[in-house]
């Protein structure tokens, strides 16, 4: 046997390789200071970082990444770091407005700048509406190569002129919709600029606005879906997008490559605003401001050129010469107006369009378990039928939520939510049909009318959409009932404190069975502008709802033809 010793090596010092490392370090501390040695081992003295979040659209966000690990490296030494993250920038106003319990960033740069406005709009106040574009990329009108060369490209470059002209009014053209996309309101502003010289200006507008209402669809990603080639029976001819998605497109080597048309009189391009936000404290201000130079050094500079983005001021900062399918010539830059203008361009498209949203109050209360006579249905069912077929009037881009009411339904709160408010396309998708008919009318339940109505009223008031008819619609079939609510008269003062012509939000009443106080629905309808319709027979709530909402949305048969 061979000999063995009685004590074993321990772990760490007690290897003589390791012990001279450390004594070595010890030394080199001792002889050049631990900032030395700090800086060349790759230590840290942070005692605490300084983060800079930024939130950036998806298609900037590796660009501003990039920026940001330069940062890193560039003043680790002085404790500072970047945090990007890639984010929609609906979802991101949608936070900034309600404050929904997500991290809010210190910068964030969106595709447009009016996603700023619309922050604001939603209520977030302290939004800046302007911030330091970064990059730019001008709105376009895309066309299949059929419809380029049957408007005499590649000879020449077609214009938007071409392309909405009357000439051209069998293409079909799509568009995502306005409401929630930069890319429609700027084709909403390259219409106005088409037909301001028409000799009846409003009735060309009006014209050409309805042939684009055809294929409104809700996101721009939905419009490649169209294309020629692809699984739809209704390809497109052309569709607005951005000059940055067409190259990107182009380059992915699609089958069906798209040729850009550039507005004249120009339009508002996607401007991609740096803005900082009211949340940085003043140290991440300044560092915000130092980034910011990043963000325009050359560096970036040439990332943002190799993924097709322009200059901020509208320049190519590549030579496309070779592509024939786009233009290098500089684009002008184009502010966006006003949130106030933007609201007023999109108004009149919800009109053309029939785009809304709609807040529906419906009732629940026992007397809607009441039989009606000849169907073997009750009041709640025959309702509900109505209520459904109605969804079909909308168009897939319309929005629309449910409340339920009777009394006490959540707590001391005579109503609660069925359904979020949505586009009916996500509805539909999300089951809303199969939770609609589920609904059941409370046994013994109250009808808590006024509080309801109220709360509807100010949540419909705190979401108001640009771009939509904005309506509150009460299905009921009584009275209110509840003693520990609000009366009629103070209902009646609150809502007129509520009313703002400028963002237009009426209630329409929609009353059936021999309990209803006409006189009641109608006061409330009419304090906003609305109107009431009512019935003593349930089985004609069918009958009224579709007539309310044809009234509501101005189609047939209320509706004049060309009205």
């Amino acid at each position: 046997m061979g000999r063995h010793s009685t004590a074993k090596a321990g772990p760490g010092l007690r290897s003589p390789v390791v012990l001279l490392a450390v004594l070595l370090v010890l030394a080199l501390l001792g002889w050049f200071g631990y900032g030395f040695v700090k800086d060349r081992l790759g230590g840290s003295d942070c005692d605490q970082t300084t983060v800079l979040q930024v939130t950036a659209a998806p298609e900037v966000t590796g660009i501003v990444d990039a920026a940001a690990k330069r940062t890193a490296e560039a003043d680790a030494a002085e404790c500072l770091r970047v945090a990007v993250t890639s984010r929609d920038s609906a979802a991101t106003a949608e936070s900034l407005a309600l404050s929904d319990g997500s991290e809010l960033p210190d910068v964030w740069v969106p595709e447009s700048t009016l996603w700023l406005q619309r922050a604001q709009d939603k209520g977030a106040w302290n939004t800046p509406v302007q911030g330091t574009s970064i990059a730019s990329s001008p709105v376009v009108l895309a066309l299949t190569e059929d419809t380029a060369t049957a408007l005499g490209w590649p000879g020449k470059q077609p214009t938007w002129a071409d392309v909405l002209g009357p000439d051209a009014a069998n293409v079909p053209i799509g568009l995502p919709d306005p409401a929630r996309d930069p890319v429609g309101v700027s084709l909403l502003y390259g219409v106005r600029g088409l037909t301001a010289t028409a000799p009846d200006q409003a009735a060309a507008m009006t014209g050409l606005l309805r042939r684009l209402s055809a294929n409104t669809l809700p996101a721009a990603a939905d419009l490649f879906t169209r294309l020629p080639g692809g699984t739809s029976s209704e390809p497109l001819g052309a569709f607005p997008t951005s000059e940055n998605t067409l190259l990107r497109h182009n380059v992915k080597g699609s089958e069906a490559p798209l040729v850009a048309s550039y507005a004249d009189p120009a339009v508002p391009s996607l401007d991609y605003p740096y803005t900082v936000l009211p949340k940085a404290t003043d140290a991440k201000r300044t560092f915000a401001q130092r980034f910011l130079t990043r963000l325009l050094d050359p560096s970036s500079v040439n990332s943002f050129a190799d993924a097709g983005f322009r200059a901020p001021d509208g320049k190519a900062l590549r030579d496309r010469s070779q592509d024939k399918r786009t233009s290098a010539a500089p684009v002008d830059q184009v502010a966006l107006p006003v949130a106030t203008e933007v609201d007023q361009l999109l108004n009149q498209w919800a009109g053309v369009n029939l785009s809304s949203r709609m807040q529906v109050l419906l009732d629940v209360s026992g007397s809607m378990n009441q039989p009606v006579p000849g169907t073997g249905l009750n009041r709640m069912a025959v309702t509900l039928k109505a209520a459904e077929l109605g969804i079909g009037l909308f168009r897939p881009t319309s929005k629309f939520g449910m409340w339920l009411f009777s009394t006490n339904l959540d707590g001391d709160k005579d109503y609660t939510e069925l359904l979020p408010v949505a586009t009916v396309t996500d509805q539909l998708a999300g089951g809303a049909l199969d939770k609609l008919r589920g609904v059941k009318a409370i046994e013994g339940g109250a009808t808590g009318l006024y509080d309801s109505v109220l709360a509807a009223y100010q949540s419909a008031r705190a979401n108001w959409e640009p771009g939509r008819i904005n309506v509150v619609v009460v299905l009921t079939d009584g009275k209110n009932e509840d003693p520990n609510g609000i009366n009629r008269e103070q209902l009646l003062a609150e809502l007129a404190k509520l009313q703002d012509p400028r963002r237009p939000l009426v209630i329409v009443g929609i009353g059936i069975g021999p309990d209803i106080d006409v006189a009641e629905l109608d006061a409330i309808s009419k304090a906003t502008g609305g109107q009431a319709f009512t019935t003593p027979d349930p089985t004609k709530i069918g009958e009224i709802f579709y007539a309310a909402l044809s009234k509501l949305l101005c189609q047939p048969p209320t509706c004049k033809p060309g009205s």
